[in-house]
């Protein structure tokens, strides 16, 4: 991991040329074309790291891997697509992925303990993003991400990566923010069929990648699916939700839903402590509930 401060570059306006420091396949720049304030130094990294308090270590290989002698893994002969079935078609894309509902498949790729080649067609979050990312000043929301060129949807971005920490950390950590702090901590729920769910924690407030500029929207362009690879963590990967323009702004609701307008077009009853907590939002789309996404359970409170 790098240290990745802000510097100026010509005329200014540029941050800097690659806020990840050569650690991704694509460099991404930084650039500020609102005002002169300047990104906060974040420590870089492609990958998941452990955090304080979650037993789980992303880093450690934890699944079986197959035993394809062919440079791309195909269903009737591979371990991996039989157990958990494919997840990507021949284009690259997410298959059986329907606009505006749930993926709800869970994917795991091939990993390090495979036998087939890094070109295997099941091996597609773990090589990286491959599209033109750029990180920009946005006029309210604070910094954000957008991309440079045209994505196909149902495409691979980026992950949402960061520290793995556990619930306790997570709801110490936004206890103690003050009011004007961003929150990046993002909590998913995976619900399994035996009734279990499996939480996973994941701050990139201080440690994290590219995904961590990715703004809120209650009519968002990406949807996130927990993808595994050598680890049980899931790695966060996030996909196009419908073809995107270049220069387009990326989003996607931190809720989880492609759309978090609540039954009847307003949010719901809130107590007096979540309504302090709440913080505006300003995704512009005409299902805006005006409002981001707000997670209880790391405030110690109820769900009225």
């Amino acid at each position: 991991m790098t240290a990745a401060s802000p510097r100026a570059v010509g005329s200014g306006r540029v941050l800097a040329s690659d806020l990840c420091c050569g650690l991704e396949n694509l460099p991404v720049p930084v650039i500020n074309e609102v005002d002169d304030e300047c990104l906060p130094p974040i420590q870089y990294t492609s990958e998941n790291v452990a955090g304080p308090g979650e037993d789980l270590d992303p880093t450690e290989i934890a699944l079986p891997g197959c035993e394809c002698a062919t440079s791309s893994c195909e269903h009737d002969t591979c371990t991996c697509l039989q157990r958990y079935r494919g997840a990507y078609d021949e284009n690259l894309c997410l298959v059986d992925f329907k606009e505006k509902t749930n993926y709800s498949r869970p994917v795991f790729e091939c990993n390090i303990m495979c036998q087939c080649s890094e070109a295997c067609k099941n091996r597609l979050v773990q090589r990286g993003f491959t599209f033109k990312l750029q990180v920009f000043k946005t006029t309210k929301k604070g910094w954000g991400l957008r991309t440079l060129e045209p994505i196909r949807r149902g495409r691979f971005v980026c992950e949402y990566g960061g520290e793995i920490i556990s619930l306790p950390e997570a709801s110490r950590r936004i206890q103690s923010q003050n009011a004007g702090d961003m929150n990046y901590i993002i909590a998913v729920r995976e619900h399994l069929s035996s009734g279990e769910v499996l939480q996973t924690y994941v701050d990139p407030t201080h440690i994290g990648n590219v995904g961590r500029f990715i703004n809120h929207s209650c009519d968002p362009n990406l949807y996130m699916v927990p993808v595994r690879v050598n680890s049980l963590v899931p790695r966060l990967a996030l996909f196009a939700a419908c073809n995107i323009a270049a220069e387009e702004e990326l989003s996607y609701d931190y809720s989880g839903r492609f759309n978090n307008l609540q039954k009847g077009g307003t949010t719901k009853q809130r107590s007096s402590g979540e309504t302090s907590a709440l913080k505006s939002c300003y995704c512009g789309a005409q299902s805006c509930t005006g409002f981001l996404p707000f997670d209880s359970s790391l405030y110690n409170l109820k769900d009225k």
